[in-house]
C-alpha cells in the first residue's frame, strides 16, 4: 500500500513539473485590461498600426461580429487616441452597442463622440441614432439593470435623453423634434409643469417652424387642459389652458386643430363656470352674501351663456337687497 502511493505522488509531482499548454480564453493586455480570447483566435484582431485597426474593427462590423468589433475599435481609441482613426473609431464602438441591442451603452458611447469630436462627419448621423434610441424609451422600451437585465421604463431617464440630445444639437435635423418629444417625456411622468415649458421653449426657440412652433403651443394647452381635468380641478391650470389655446388660435387661426381649441376654451370656461357657482352657493348657504354675489359675477363673465349663467343672474338678483344691510351691520360694529 506504501509502496502504491510513493508510486502515485511520483507520478503527480512529474505532471506538475511537466510544462503542458492551456488554452488561455482571458487575455491581459497592460492598458486594455481582460479581454475574452476564444481558442485558436488569440490576437488575431490586433494591428500594429491605427488604421489598421480600425480596418479590423470594420471588417469584423461588417460580417456582424460585433464581439470583435468592439474590441478592436476600443484598441484604437485607447492606443491612438489622437490619430485621425479615432473618431471613426468611437463612432463604430457606439454602432456596435446599438447593434447588440444594448441602447444605453450605445446612447453614452454616441455622446462621448459628439462631446470628443463634435467637427466629425458623423455627428448628424450620431445625434439621429441617438434620437431614435430616446424614442424606443419613450415608446416604452425598458432600461436594463447592469446594461442586461430588462428592468423598467422610466420617463424620467428618458427626458435626460432627450435633454442630451436638444442640448447636443438645438438647431439639428432632429432637435426640434426632440424638444416636443421631452415635453411629451414629462406629459407620460405626469410632470405637466415641466412638460409645458418644454413645449413653451419649442414655440419661442422654433418660432420660424410654423408647424412645430403651432404643435407646441398645441401641446402646452393640452398640457395645462391634462391638469386642470385631475382628481382636484385646478382653476388656475385651467385659466392657463384657456390662455394658451386663446394664444394658438390668436397665431395659427387656419390650423386644423382650431375648431378644437375652440371646443376646449367652452369646455374649461363652461367648468370654471361651474366651479365658481358651487363657491358662491357655498357662501350663500353661510350667508355671505356678498362673497357669494363675487362668485356669482364672476360664473357671468366667464360664461355668460352657460347653463349656470341664468341660476347665478337670479341668485345676484335675489341677494343684492340683502348685501346692504349686511355691510351696514358690519360698518357699525365696534
Amino acid at each position: 500500500m506504501k509502496r502504491a502511493l510513493f508510486w502515485v505522488g511520483c507520478l503527480l509531482w512529474v505532471g506538475l513539473l511537466t510544462p503542458t499548454p492551456v488554452p488561455a480564453p482571458l487575455i491581459y493586455t497592460p492598458g486594455e485590461g481582460w479581454t475574452y480570447e476564444p481558442v485558436g483566435e488569440e490576437g488575431k484582431w490586433r494591428r500594429a498600426r491605427a488604421k489598421d485597426q480600425l480596418d479590423a474593427a470594420r471588417e469584423a462590423f461588417e460580417r456582424g461580429d460585433y464581439r470583435v468589433a468592439l474590441k478592436a475599435a476600443r484598441r484604437v481609441i485607447r492606443q491612438w487616441p489622437l490619430s485621425d482613426y479615432a473618431p471613426e473609431a468611437q463612432f463604430l464602438l457606439a454602432r456596435c452597442y446599438e447593434e447588440r441591442k444594448q441602447d444605453e451603452k450605445a446612447f453614452r458611447e454616441y455622446q462621448k463622440f459628439i462631446e470628443k469630436y463634435p467637427r466629425a462627419e458623423q455627428v448628424e448621423e450620431a445625434l439621429q441614432r441617438q434620437y431614435a434610441i430616446a424614442l424606443r424609451f419613450l415608446n416604452g422600451q425598458w432600461f436594463k439593470l447592469w446594461g442586461y437585465i430588462p428592468f423598467f421604463p422610466s420617463m424620467t431617464k428618458t427626458a435626460e435623453m432627450l435633454e442630451k440630445v436638444v442640448r447636443n444639437g438645438p438647431f439639428s435635423s432632429v432637435g426640434p423634434r426632440a424638444q416636443l418629444s421631452l415635453g411629451t417625456a414629462y406629459e407620460k411622468a405626469r410632470d405637466y409643469d415641466l412638460a409645458v415649458k418644454a413645449y413653451e421653449t419649442a414655440a419661442d426657440r422654433y418660432f420660424g417652424q410654423p408647424e412645430v412652433a403651432a404643435e407646441s403651443l398645441y401641446r402646452a394647452g393640452m398640457a395645462w387642459l391634462k391638469q386642470a381635468r385631475t382628481a382636484e380641478y385646478d382653476q388656475s391650470a385651467a385659466g392657463k389652458a384657456i390662455a394658451v389655446f386663446t394664444d394658438f388660435l390668436a397665431l395659427y387661426p387656419n390650423d386644423p386643430r382650431a375648431a378644437e381649441a375652440r371646443q376646449h376654451i367652452a369646455d374649461l370656461k363652461r367648468e370654471q363656470a361651474r366651479g365658481n357657482f358651487e363657491i358662491g352657493r357655498f357662501y350663500e348657504r353661510n350667508r355671505q352674501w356678498a362673497g357669494a354675489l363675487i362668485y356669482y359675477n364672476e360664473v357671468l363673465l366667464l360664461d355668460p351663456t352657460s347653463p349656470y349663467a341664468e341660476e347665478a343672474r337670479r341668485r345676484i338678483e335675489q341677494l343684492k337687497p340683502r348685501v346692504r344691510p349686511q355691510e351696514t351691520a358690519n360698518s357699525n360694529r365696534p
